[in-house]
């Protein structure tokens, strides 16, 4: 029965099995040439054509190829070209790229006709680039200018300032085409980051993942081809930081800047000059600050980077004003505070309830232990008034009150010395009152850190102890 049934299908259908049998072979045929094509060039002496390459690179990406220590064919996953250990220049500003791993993408008959030599794309795997800061614009330029497909994978990039390390980037990842585009990931603080840059290149959005930091930036129309202008806005650790900014060759001036936290909120305009020489100049409106965040500065820390504080030239004025029905002590205070080449000069002046705060001075930051100078004046129209303010009790009224004190704070070892201490015109400290005073300074405000000697409870102690 079975043996009838495959009879008649067979003489019915042998025409189509027949073609069927037929196309294996065609299959076969077809298979084995495709191998034969993409496995033949395993056996190719590309060095021998490396001008070619160099040629085509050169025209279509402005990627001269200066040396290389070997071209690889690889077959799969699909045909493509290796030169090994390449150094490249981008054409026109010599902008040097080590590169470990050049791939090159050709059209597969370009592999066996050179003459028609075209290529598809080009990957940059595992490349190295350093740079100065002001070169960074040249890579900017280029990437966005080319027509042709490139891609970056783990490019390392190192960025100088006047050929000291500014900063560094790795293991970066961006593409000019494809789903990707626009978009540069990679490493920076050991930290994973994600930039993605608009169509019109008008926006830039920057996160740095698992940080909660972001920062957004909108440029406006280029006016000039030397000045960059926008917006920038930030949230970082609970932060909010927002500003307009001029940027062009040699400066970068900051305006409309505002900064919020629980602890501190301020407003500034700044000017950054860094050519010929690094200077800024800055102004804050203070509007709220928890003296608090005061003790979290490592002093110790700061001092060890002594080449950077000596190459800052820094002019800074703070100005904060109490609101009404504030409880804060001070209602007005003006800072000023210079820095240049190490040395730090300030003078401050602080209004309390129409009481008088006048403090100058300076320090030297590169000095091994560094040496605060002070030259401070207290000038009251009330005495009771003023020791009110700490909640301490005076019976005199309309009694005028100033103090003068000079002398110096070791910062570092928590230590303080009077010069002078004078009140009213009446009294003069002699050396062991001196001696007595720094004593108790030291050991009711200073038995910390320095900034100890901004906590009210403690000057509050302090008063009543030398009253």
């Amino acid at each position: 029965m079975l043996n009838n049934i495959y009879k008649k299908i067979h003489n019915k259908y042998s025409t189509l099995f027949k073609f069927i049998f037929f196309l294996r072979y065609l299959f076969g045929i077809f298979f084995i040439s495709v191998v034969l094509f993409i496995t033949i060039p395993h056996f190719f002496d590309f060095k021998k054509n490396s001008e070619i390459f160099q040629k085509y690179l050169l025209e279509a990406y402005g990627l001269k190829l200066n040396k290389y220590e070997n071209i690889k064919y690889n077959s799969l996953p699909t045909p493509r070209l290796e030169i090994q250990n390449a150094e490249l220049n981008i054409e026109q500003d010599s902008l040097k790229i080590n590169v470990k791993s050049l791939i090159i993408y050709p059209k597969l008959l370009s592999i066996y006709n050179y003459k028609n030599f075209e290529i598809k794309k080009i990957i940059l795997d595992k490349s190295k680039i350093s740079l100065s800061d002001s070169d960074l614009v040249i890579l900017i330029n280029y990437f966005h200018n080319l027509k042709n497909k490139i891609t970056f994978k783990e490019l390392d990039l190192t960025i100088n300032k006047n050929i000291e390390f500014l900063l560094r980037l790795e293991k970066i990842y961006l593409t000019n085409f494809g789903y990707n585009k626009n978009i540069i990931k990679g490493k920076i603080f050991d930290k994973k980051f994600k930039i993605s840059v608009s169509s019109e290149y008008d926006n830039i959005n920057f996160k740095l993942l698992k940080t909660g930091i972001t920062i957004n930036i909108n440029f406006n129309k280029v006016k000039k081809a030397s000045q960059i202008s926008g917006i920038f806005k930030s949230k970082f650790l609970n932060s909010n930081l927002k500003f307009n900014f001029d940027y062009d060759d040699e400066k970068l001036k900051i305006y409309n800047s505002y900064f919020r936290n629980k602890d501190l909120s301020f407003s500034n305009e700044s000017s950054i000059t860094y050519r010929p020489f690094f200077n800024s100049r800055s102004i804050f409106k203070l509007e709220d600050i928890n003296l608090k965040i005061l003790k979290e500065i490592n002093f110790n820390k700061i001092l060890t980077s002594k080449k950077l504080i000596q190459k800052i030239n820094t002019q800074n004025k703070i100005h904060f004003k109490s609101k009404k029905f504030n409880n804060k002590l001070i209602d007005d205070l003006d800072l000023n505070i210079d820095l240049n080449y190490g040395r730090l000069i300030y003078s401050k002046k602080i209004l309390i309830l129409e009481n008088l705060f006048l403090c100058e001075g300076n320090i030297n930051l590169l000095e091994e232990n560094p040496i605060l100078y002070f030259d401070c004046s207290i000038d009251s129209k009330d005495k009771k008034k003023f020791l009110k303010e700490f909640s301490i009790k005076y019976k005199s009224k309309n009694e005028s009150f100033k103090l003068n004190v000079k002398g110096n704070i070791n910062i570092l070892n928590n230590r303080i010395n009077f010069k002078i201490i004078t009140m009213n015109k009446d009294y003069k400290a002699t050396k062991e009152d001196l001696n007595y005073f720094a004593k108790k300074f030291e050991d009711m405000l200073f038995d910390k850190n320095f900034f100890e000697i901004f906590n009210f409870e403690k000057i509050k102690d302090f008063i009543l102890e030398i009253s």
